[in-house]
């Protein structure tokens, strides 16, 4: 059984974008059946398998991914072809976009962003107005703040 459907409620976005909010079908982590999450361009976007979901008004399209126990939250945005994966989260108003990865026990938030091929994972933090792109890493217990 799948655990979620795409809804009739839609946004648009960026013009001429269109994502469809999501529902949980059944109960799961701390999803119960009925519930509404936030929005998805595609079943694509967020894995049918594992606990992962979004939630609240946060946003997650173009080819980017949400998978494992991750959790993307509140207004959050995920786009382009980044993923985030096993535990982690971006929540608050980050943004994450481009190739960039985000895993392990990670977590973006505030008004981060996270862009191009960087990838944020171990138990990393990087928050406030950080900006972490290009190639860059952000591991171990490292916190990033601006």
């Amino acid at each position: 059984m799948e655990k979620y459907e795409l809804t009739e409620e839609t946004i648009m976005i960026n013009g001429n974008l269109k994502l469809y909010r999501i529902k949980a079908l059944k109960d799961f982590s701390n999803v119960k059946a009925g519930d509404l999450g936030g929005y998805v361009e595609s079943e694509n976007n967020l894995s049918q398998e594992g606990d992962c979901w979004i939630y609240d008004k946060a946003k997650v399209y173009d080819s980017a991914e949400v998978y494992g126990s991750a959790r993307v939250s509140d207004s959050a945005i995920v786009s382009g072809s980044a993923w985030v994966f096993e535990n982690a989260r971006v929540f608050g108003s980050a943004d994450v976009s481009g190739s960039a990865d985000i895993y392990g026990d990670a977590k973006v938030y505030g008004d981060a962003r996270v862009f191009d091929s960087a990838w944020v994972f171990g138990s990393a933090k990087v928050f406030g107005s950080a900006k972490v792109f290009g190639s860059t890493r952000v591991y171990g217990s490292t916190e990033l703040s601006k």
